[in-house]
């Protein structure tokens, strides 16, 4: 790839909308307009893990079809609305054996303080991070997943507690993968096709890393912490790949309640059927605008009482 590499975007309501019926994760800061409008966004603003899909489809036109992520950290610093234009840039900083890693940032450009207002104003970060990618022509290397553990923390935050998980199981079929190179626009083959996939080393096609990652923002966004929940931090890893028609059950435990910051910290990750780990992490989230934090926060009271 060329020693720094650029695409754009714009990002439409229809767009969140196609995305949150895709990954499940119909938090109201995406699809609710009215709810939204209250919270501290003050508008609808786009998924974390649709901004990871542009980062994903720009690995794909400048790395090279074929190119497979190990890691990706993301760190949303801003929040991108409705008609922001956005630019994903990726600049690679090393390689070795075959793996390159690339600094990755989503900006969107903004003029006279209006989101998505033509090009050539300030840009600002709305997700950056980096991420290691095999090569398209490297051979695959063996990942380990990584171990979790509780940290510490405040003992409640709106009656959540440290130790307390949501799980979800999903099978992604082939229709999945479709409307996701259909919304995203990233065509990789081995998300594509069976025969391009098995000659990049894999058994045949595989689930896209962002619909994998999707499965935490459903999760986080709408049963742990719960609806109204903001991404702020995701690490992401991925040990081995998983297959459309496997059932893929993702979990996520909280670790840590900063209950002064309203932060909740929570390790992730989806599993097959057969034991092995696709997707972990951490997920870092802000649970400001959570929908009924008043009724948690009346329960945590009740239970300590």
């Amino acid at each position: 790839m060329t020693p720094s590499s650029t695409t754009q975007r714009v990002l439409l309501q229809g767009d969140f909308d196609r995305f949150a019926r895709l990954s499940h994760d119909d938090n109201p800061i995406h699809c609710d307009p009215v709810f939204a409008a209250k919270s501290h966004f003050g508008a609808t603003v786009a998924h974390g893990m649709m901004l990871y899909s542009c980062i994903c489809k720009a690995l794909t036109e400048h790395v090279g079809p074929g190119v497979v992520q190990l890691e990706q950290t993301l760190m949303f610093p801003t929040a991108t609305y409705v008609g922001d234009r956005l630019h994903v840039d990726l600049k690679p900083e090393a390689e070795a054996n075959g793996i390159l890693d690339v600094a990755t940032e989503v900006s969107k450009v903004m003029r006279s303080g209006i989101p998505g207002d033509g090009a050539g104003g300030a840009a600002i970060a709305t997700a950056t991070g980096r991420c290691k990618v095999v090569l398209p022509d490297a051979a695959l290397p063996t990942v380990a997943p990584a171990p979790h553990a509780l940290e510490r923390g405040d003992p409640v935050l709106y009656g959540l507690r440290p130790g307390m998980s949501a799980s979800t199981t999903r099978t992604f079929g082939t229709a999945d993968l479709d409307e996701y190179g259909d919304l995203t626009g990233d065509r990789n083959p081995i998300f594509r096709d069976d025969l391009e996939a098995h000659a990049r080393g894999f058994k045949r096609r595989i689930v896209p890393w962002p619909l994998l990652a999707g499965m935490f923002s459903d999760l986080l966004g709408t049963r742990l912490p719960g609806r109204g929940t903001g991404w702020m931090k995701q690490t992401l890893r991925y040990p081995s790949a998983a297959h459309p028609g496997e059932a893929l059950t993702a979990m996520v435990t909280i670790t840590r309640l900063r209950a002064e910051k309203e932060l909740v910290n929570l390790t992730t990750r989806v599993c097959a059927a057969d034991g092995r780990v696709v997707c972990d992490g951490e997920a870092l989230v802000l649970v400001r605008n959570l929908e009924n934090k008043l009724e948690n926060k009346l329960a945590g009271k009740a239970e300590s009482a």
